[in-house]
């Protein structure tokens, strides 16, 4: 197929040719092809199946080539119906009975019906599924309250839960609850990640590994048309040459600015968007092993980091200092009376002399790049001066964005200290279920990467998921991040404000409170 005039691989390269013609001479500025819109994003995906992957970065992709039976409605974290039309709840909240829409195909030509459904659930949470090795899939925490999905007639399907789990039809909507078809996983196996098939505006085109990925306007799409006839995903990691190539015109939208950047997009044919959401920037410390065993020596990390510096100086005031675990975007399970560590290194020196850590030797991972990690390596570098300041000896090792998930997912047991870490989520249970639960350690399927452990804890996001009034769950929420505050598994740096940017041709694009990237309404001249 081509699109136009050029074919995939000359969206690619005349792409990849902006960067110079935009530095021949001022103002020259490349020409993309009219009608394909070529983002940068900030790395090359791990996959392009929805149950496989956790970053954001591969999403802000999948989202405009599969769909939920829910979805967020624009500008909220709302649900509304998406490939499912309507649903019922049982009184006692275990039972949800799904209405599927009518008339709809994944890009294969293979019918959207309750069979594939049972499917997709079946694919992530049987272990003897057939199809369950196409996996891992370390987001199946979702939906591990489903105990079993069942066909009710071909356009009906019904989920039993084990329990009341209030964040259901939120999960549902987030992309791991994203439909793939069937028969394309049958076909491609474990390959499938290269080669994905969903049921969105938009179908998958092309991957050339770290060049880009191309998908392209599905005409047989059951609702609105996409308003391009194609996206070019291009992974840039570095952002310095994101940015260059934004100003050359080799990109026609960036995501996540550098600030140090956003004023170079004022005016002069450029459109800055800007969206809060509940993202939160942390520290994971490695409270299992080494220094950060101890409490104390944790506070003193929070003490000893001057994040208000970070917020001015290194983000540029897009962000604001984080008191806990839960993002305040979440308002109403937001613990307000919580305030962040104030910046005190004195009390951080006293507290390390009390603990025996003066001179301890930290391995602290730190990444280049990746989804919602804002500038890291210059905040890893004052988190390094501010730690040694308080006479922390701190080592950094800096990684690639997806070989540093690899380093860091699996657990810091024997490795680090300390990591890097930043989470974009859609409910309050989804952070703190996932990454503080003593169930969820590394060896256990979840993200608990410094092996955090405190009962009541556990006791709080369990009683919190299951609580059918949303007063009670705020409540659980709100302990849950005092006790979690004190015991400092992390260091709680900051919240984002999310950005992106395009070009004056560039129409109807809008960032979302999800930090998804849905673009199947905008237009490009």
């Amino acid at each position: 197929m081509k699109l136009l005039s050029w074919s995939r691989r000359g969206l690619i390269a005349a792409a990849g040719a902006a960067l110079v013609a935009g530095s021949l001479a001022a103002p020259a500025i490349a020409q993309t092809p009219p009608d394909v819109l070529i983002v940068g994003q900030i790395a090359e995906p791990k996959s392009l199946d929805p149950a496989a992957v956790t970053a954001v970065n591969d999403f802000r992709i999948l989202v405009n080539v599969y769909e939920g039976l829910t979805r967020y409605k624009s500008g909220t974290l709302e649900v509304e119906p998406a490939l499912a039309t309507s649903w019922g709840i049982s009184d006692d909240g275990t039972e949800y009975t799904f209405t599927l829409r009518d008339g709809v195909s994944f890009h294969d030509g293979t019918p959207f019906n309750a069979e594939a459904v049972k499917f997709n659930f079946e694919r992530m949470l049987d272990e003897s599924h057939p199809y369950h090795d196409t996996g891992p899939f370390p987001l199946s925490f979702f939906f591990s309250a489903v105990q079993s999905t069942e066909v009710v007639d071909e356009m009906t399907v019904k989920f039993t839960l084990n329990a009341p789990y209030a964040p259901f039809l939120s999960n549902l909507a987030y992309p791991t609850g994203l439909m793939v078809s069937p028969a394309a996983v049958a076909k491609s196996g474990k390959e499938f990640g290269r080669s994905p098939v969903g049921t969105g505006p938009f179908k998958f085109g092309e991957w050339r590994s770290n060049e880009a990925v191309v998908v392209e306007r599905n005409d047989a799409y059951w609702g609105d048309a996409a308003g391009t006839q194609a996206v070019v995903f291009r992974p840039i990691t570095d952002a310095n040459t994101r940015v260059a190539e934004m100003l050359a015109g080799g990109i026609d939208l960036m995501v996540e600015v550098p600030p140090t950047s956003l004023g170079q997009f004022s005016g002069n044919g450029f459109s800055v968007a800007e969206q809060a959401g509940p993202h939160v920037w942390f520290l994971i410390l490695n409270a299992k092993e080494g220094p950060f065993a101890d409490k104390r020596v944790r506070q003193a990390a929070n003490y000893a980091i001057n994040k208000q510096a970070i917020v001015n100086d290194v983000l540029e005031g897009t962000a604001t200092v984080a008191a806990g675990p839960t993002p305040p975007a979440f308002a109403w399970a937001y613990n307000e009376e919580l305030d962040p560590y104030p910046y005190d290194p004195d009390k951080a020196r006293a507290l390390i002399a009390e603990a025996g850590a003066e001179g301890a030797e930290l391995t602290f991972f730190v990444t280049e790049g990746g989804s919602g990690m804002l500038d890291p390596v210059p905040m890893g570098t004052a988190i390094q001066a501010d730690l040694q300041a308080v006479g922390l000896n701190v080592k950094i090792e800096t990684y690639e964005w997806n070989t540093f998930l690899g380093e860091v997912n699996p657990g810091l047991e024997g490795k680090a200290d300390m990591a890097e870490m930043a989470w974009m989520t859609n409910d309050p249970d989804t952070l703190p279920y996932l990454a503080l639960r003593s169930e969820a350690w590394p060896d256990k399927g979840g993200f608990n990467s410094g092996y955090y452990a405190n009962p009541k804890v556990d006791d709080l996001l369990e009683s919190a998921r299951t609580a059918t009034d949303q007063d009670e769950r705020a409540r659980l929420y709100r302990e849950m991040q005092t006790i979690v505050q004190d015991d400092a598994p992390w260091v709680f740096v900051a919240n984002w404000k999310q950005n992106a940017v395009t070009n004056d041709r560039v129409e109807n694009f809008g960032l979302e409170p999800s930090f998804l990237l849905h673009l199947q309404g905008v237009v490009k001249n």
